[in-house]
Parts: C-alpha cells; sequence; structure tokens
C-alpha cells in the first residue's frame, strides 16, 4: 500500500485486520500493541506535543516504543522532527541541536540532555513538516538531509513493491533509527505492510534478539550480517535478510544463503529517503530499481537518480551543497556503477572514495585498501592524501611496526611509483567508524592535516 502520512499507515491497518504493530520487551516480558493502540498512542502525545509550542524537536533516537511514537507524533503535529544519534558524544551533538534549530529535546539519558540543552535556539516557522536525517559522513562532514512524511512512506512503498512482507511476518528492528536505512528498512517497511515489526532490547541483547523474537525477516548492515553469522545466531523461522548500507563482502552472502536464508541486497543514500533499488533474485548484488525511480548512469560511471516522490527537499540551509547534487531534476549520486542487460543495477564504488595524484592519475580506494589490508593480515587502515602523497594510517601495537612496514614496502613494489605509500601512521586507537561500520575517511584525513600543521 502507499501512504502519503505515519498516521494514515497506522489508520489503514487499524481498520483492516487490526494486527500486531509492535512487539517489545519490558523487564524481560514480552508485549505485543496493535495498530489501533499505537494509532491512539501517537494521536495522543501529537496534542500533547502541538500545546508546547515548540517547532524544532531533536530526538535522541533508540529502538523503543516511546522513542517511535514521538517521532510519529511529532510529525503528525507538523514539527521539524529532527532525527539525533545518541551514539555520538556530546561535541558531536551539540553542532547537529544547533544546525538544525532544535527549540525542544526528547530522549532518555539525562546526562546528554543536560549538556545540549544550553544551545536550543527558538525554533522555527511553524508547520515546518520537515524530517531531517544527518548523512553518515564516510567522506565529509554530516549534512542535514531534509526529508517528509510522504517521501519516507514512499521509499517504504518502493521496498515492499520489491520485497513484499505480511501480517504474518515479523520484522526485527536492529539498526538505529536515526538512519534513514535503520528507520526505513527496519520498521516503515513492516509497518506499510501491516507486519509485526519487533523492538531491539539494545546493544547488550542484540545478540540473543533473533531467538527471542523468532523474526522472518531483519535488515542488516554487512558488518552486523559477518557478527551474526560467525555467531551462528541466525534463527531457523528468519527466511529473509535484507542488506544494505555498505558493500557486504561475496564471502558473508555465500554463508547466509547456504544456511536457507533468502539475502537481498539494498541500495539507497539518506538524500533519496534510503530504497533506490533491490536484488530480489539470484545475484544479491545485481539489483531491480524501484517502481518510483529512473536511474540513468553518467558517462563517468556516476549513477544518476531521478526519483520525484522519494528525493531529498535538500541540505538544511545549504543551497551550495544542494545545487552541486541536484541538477535539472537528478540527483547526482557520488556512486558509480553500471546497469546490465536487464537493467539491473551494480554498484561498483564510490567517486570520492578516489585519491587524484598530481600527475592526474586516480586511486580507487576500496580496492587499494583491500589489497593492502590482504598484505597486512586484515588490519583495520586507511588512506589518506598529505601533502599530495598517499598515506597510510593503521592501527597496530608499537612492536609490530617493523614487521608490518616490511610488509609495506613488499606490497608496494608491484604499485606504479605514483601510487606507492609515501608514509605510514601508527595509531593505537580504533579508527572512526559510521554507525553502520564504514571507516569516516574525512575525519582521519582533518586530524591528520591538523597534526601535520602543528608539527611544521
Amino acid at each position: 500500500m502507499r501512504f502519503q502520512s505515519f498516521v494514515q499507515m497506522l489508520t489503514y491497518y487499524a481498520q483492516n485486520g487490526n494486527g500486531t504493530a509492535l512487539i517489545y520487551d519490558v523487564n524481560g516480558e514480552r508485549h505485543t500493541l496493535t495498530y489501533s493502540a499505537l494509532l491512539e498512542r501517537v494521536q495522543r502525545c501529537a496534542d500533547e506535543l502541538r500545546a508546547t509550542g515548540k517547532t524544532s524537536i531533536g530526538i535522541l533516537c533508540t529502538a523503543d516504543l516511546e522513542c517511535i511514537v514521538t517521532i510519529f507524533a511529532a510529525a503528525a503535529a507538523k514539527m521539524q522532527v529532527v532525527m539525533l544519534d545518541g551514539g555520538l558524544n556530546d561535541a558531536a551533538l551539540t553542532k547537529l541541536v544547533q544546525a538544525a534549530d532544535v527549540d525542544m529535546l526528547l530522549g532518555t539519558n539525562p546526562a546528554t540532555m543536560a549538556a545540549l540543552t544550553p544551545y536550543l535556539t527558538e525554533g522555527v516557522e511553524a508547520d515546518a513538516g520537515r524530517i531531517l536525517f544527518f548523512t553518515s559522513g564516510t567522506t565529509s562532514m554530516s549534512k542535514a538531509v531534509v526529508l517528509t512524511e510522504e517521501s519516507l512512506c514512499a521509499s517504504a512503498y518502493n521496498g515492499s513493491a520489491k520485497l513484499p512482507l505480511t501480517p504474518d511476518d515479523t520484522l526485527l528492528c536492529l539498526l538505529p533509527l536515526a538512519h534513514v536505512f535503520g528507520f526505513v528498512c527496519s520498521l516503515l517497511w513492516g509497518l506499510s505492510c501491516g507486519a509485526a515489526v519487533a523492538l531491539s532490547r539494545g546493544a547488550h541483547y542484540m545478540p540473543f534478539d533473533l531467538q527471542y523474537f523468532d523474526p522472518t525477516a531483519v535488515s542488516v548492515v554487512p558488518m552486523l550480517l559477518g557478527f551474526l553469522l560467525k555467531q551462528k545466531l541466525l534463527n531457523d523461522r528468519l527466511s529473509l535478510i535484507l542488506v544494505g548500507a555498505g558493500d557486504c563482502p561475496q564471502s558473508l552472502l555465500d554463508a547466509a544463503a547456504a544456511m536457507g536464508k533468502r539475502v537481498s541486497f539494498g541500495y539507497g543514500l539518506t538524500e533519496t529517503s534510503s530504497g533506490v533499488a533491490i536484488s530480489v533474485s539470484g545475484d544479491p548484488h545485481a539489483m531491480e530499481i524501484c517502481p518510483d525511480d529512473t536511474i540513468e548512469i553518467a558517462p563517468d560511471g556516476e549513477i544518476l537518480i531521478q526519483a520525484p516522490t522519494c528525493i531529498m527537499q535538500g541540505y538544511y540551509k545549504d543551497q551550495e551543497s544542494t545545487d552541486a547534487v541536484l541538477q535539472d531534476g537528478w540527483f547526482h549520486s557520488g556512486d558509480l556503477g553500471y546497469l546490465d542487460h536487464d537493467g539491473r543495477l551494480h554498484i561498483t564504488g564510490r567517486k570520492k572514495e578516489m585519491l587524484v595524484l598530481p600527475n592526474g592519475t586516480k586511486i580507487f580506494l576500496p580496492d587499494y585498501e583491500h589489497e593492502l589490508a590482504k598484505a597486512l593480515d586484515n588490519a583495520e587502515l586507511a588512506v589518506i592524501l598529505l601533502k599530495a602523497k598517499p598515506v597510510l594510517v593503521i592501527q597496530e601495537l608499537p612492536e609490530k611496526r617493523k614487521e608490518l612496514m616490511d610488509k609495506v614496502a613488499q606490497a608496494m613494489k608491484k604499485l606504479p611509483r605514483a601510487h606507492q605509500i609515501a608514509d605510514v601512521i601508527f595509531t593505537d586507537q580504533p579508527l572512526p567508524r559510521t554507525a553502520t561500520g564504514k571507516i569516516k575517511r574525512w575525519e582521519i584525513q582533518k586530524t591528520e592535516e591538523e597534526k601535520n600543521g602543528k608539527a611544521e
């Protein structure tokens, strides 16, 4: 079904079957909430939010009942809803709160709430009706992407048109709701089909949630899929796994398929309200285009997307960045790919994941880093550009540095001189990652540039 709002979605299934909408745990006991009961809570909360007179609500997102009710209610009250990742530190959250003109906060962490309260603003215009998600920021600083209830519901419709669920299904919500893939594919996907959505009990219980809730479907990022497979945590009733938010090693897809699980791979971006293409059968990386989307491949291989129902309104208060990616109705994704003879989309990489060297040659970082990682015993690493030369940043203990340097030297012999690592920077700290497990190369770049500047 195609819906225009969250309340319309809940109302439809409250009036047509009124099955279980949410399954959640309270003190070790499972509880359920029907669509009509969830709708009632949302409408009551919406009235309470309207009475506050506030216009821009920052929600420290957690996958629990009250958070979901608040998100849906704030959208129904036409507030500006700002989705905040509670896992970020206070300094990072402060920047997001200020950037999004937040005048009201809701969350379950008193210390974080107290730290952010001094930075609340006067809010925005009444009835803004925007929902702001922040990009994951793997190659640049996070931007606030302006979406709406309608665009998010359209994205859920797109996904369900390719991978339909039924009221007999249970979708397990394991992913952060502050990120659009988690919000759409771990929550709205299920609700838009009238299925039940089971809410994870939190990071501590995540390894046990598949057995506890016994879902039929789950959405995961590649890192999480690897963990679940390694620990043998997939439940028997689970039949469908949707993987997204990053490239997934074929070995993981094969391992899940060998267990009799149907594995689909999804491609989408925050700017497109998540889903653009999903694999339905056969090769998980050969993805069918979603109903509301049109894709063209630019001469340089960049994926261009036209999706009137799902595309963002723009980056919040950043017209220059908006104009750089939205041109003549086409969103320039920054991703590289191609369409096969059946019109299915294949992703090959990121334009931004290239280092452009002074001689004009380019290093495609995913392949480059993959080969380095293999040569260095799968060490955690990233390659950045300092003083126009490739530099390797690697997490390792000091006593292994000579051994690693020897292995780097051996690996570099196979490469053109311009592509060889000019320097190695060791760190004893894990490399920074986004909530979906991607290395924040821009953050490493910025840190090392600042250090380099100070050293000079």
